[in-house]
């Protein structure tokens, strides 16, 4: 059964077809859901909540551009509504400069794991900001209008986000250097 009729039995209620759906779909969206939430836990509760959401609103899927990037959205919108309805999204502009501050690895020192755990440890305004800018490719404008802040709010988390990454990775290498040196 391709995924066009999966989708379409979706929209009639069928409990297989949901379950079929899911599977292709689970650890795709799971990875999306991770980037965003704070920690595992999180993650593993936005992936069952956004799915709820999914098929409660898989009927306004129109077969319009990929089903995937429709999902993706849905899921994303779900976390931010949820870290919105908690509060967390009342973002403040902290005046920084939002000059570009690059995040350049140069070596294989630091793993994907640990970048995955840094980003999850930011604060969750600053966390998803860098998310939807970095990883996602939304415009600050964009990300001003989906989390009702201004665009300069938008650039100072991001700056911000990046000032934090940027030590955490610093002090990782040096803790990293100091114990191949023993």
């Amino acid at each position: 059964m391709g995924l066009e009729q999966i989708i379409q039995d979706c929209q009639n209620n069928s409990i297989k077809a949901q379950e079929q759906l899911y599977r292709l779909f689970a650890s795709k969206l799971f990875a999306v859901c991770l980037k965003y939430s704070r920690n595992y836990e999180d993650a593993q509760d936005n992936l069952q909540d956004g799915f709820l959401l999914i098929f409660k609103k898989i009927g306004q899927y129109r077969f319009q551009g990929s089903f995937e990037g429709w999902a993706k959205r849905v899921m994303v919108n779900n976390v931010l509504q949820k870290y919105r309805t908690e509060g967390v999204v009342e973002l403040v502009n902290e005046n920084i400069p939002d000059e570009e501050d690059s995040l350049e690895i140069e070596d294989d020192s630091v793993s994907m794991d640990f970048l995955l755990s840094i980003i999850q440890q930011l604060p969750d305004r600053y966390r998803m900001v860098f998310n939807l800018y970095v990883t996602d490719g939304f415009s600050h404008k964009e990300i001003a209008e989906m989390l009702s802040i201004t665009v300069g709010t938008s650039k100072s988390n991001l700056a911000r986000a990046r000032i934090i990454l940027k030590e955490k990775i610093e002090a990782h290498k040096s803790g990293t250097k100091a114990q191949s040196a023993k």
